[in-house]
């Protein structure tokens, strides 16, 4: 996979890859022409087999690459809880609103609270979709 993405104009952002792979399930890659970052997360067993069921298959240059659809993606980002990420949560709500499954994005981040005994992250998604919401300009007339 990583001769195929650097081909296709990707780099890694680590060079101890081995280390953090193993740790984190994730290749952190550049888009060497955009300087785009791009997180290649690894599936493993079962919430990250049913983000890779859900997924969406995106054209990258020739080849076809699985892309987390919106509600895993929104779901992922709440559990890592960044002000960025909660920042691109809000912006995905702004922009799927009227096609984004957020009872399904609940489900899932309950299955998260439970298994990482975590509380607060149903919680998280409420306080933000609510702000972007707020934030919501009207159709113009």
């Amino acid at each position: 996979m990583v001769g195929t993405l650097s081909e296709a104009g990707f780099e890694l952002r680590i060079a101890d890859i081995g280390g953090f792979v193993e740790a984190t399930r994730v290749l952190p890659f550049v888009h060497r022409a955009s300087r785009i970052p791009v997180d290649v997360v690894l599936a493993g067993h079962d919430l990250e087999e049913q983000f890779f069921a859900a997924a969406e298959e995106c054209a990258v240059g020739d080849a076809c690459v699985p892309v987390a659809c919106a509600e895993d993606l929104v779901a992922m980002k709440v559990l890592a809880g960044r002000p960025r990420d909660l920042d691109d949560v809000a912006a995905i709500v702004r922009v799927r609103r009227h096609h984004l499954e957020v009872n399904r994005i609940r489900a899932t981040l309950r299955l998260l609270e439970a298994a990482l005994d975590r509380r607060a992250l149903v919680s998280e998604l409420e306080r933000v979709v609510a702000g972007a919401r707020r934030t919501e300009t009207p159709p113009l007339a």
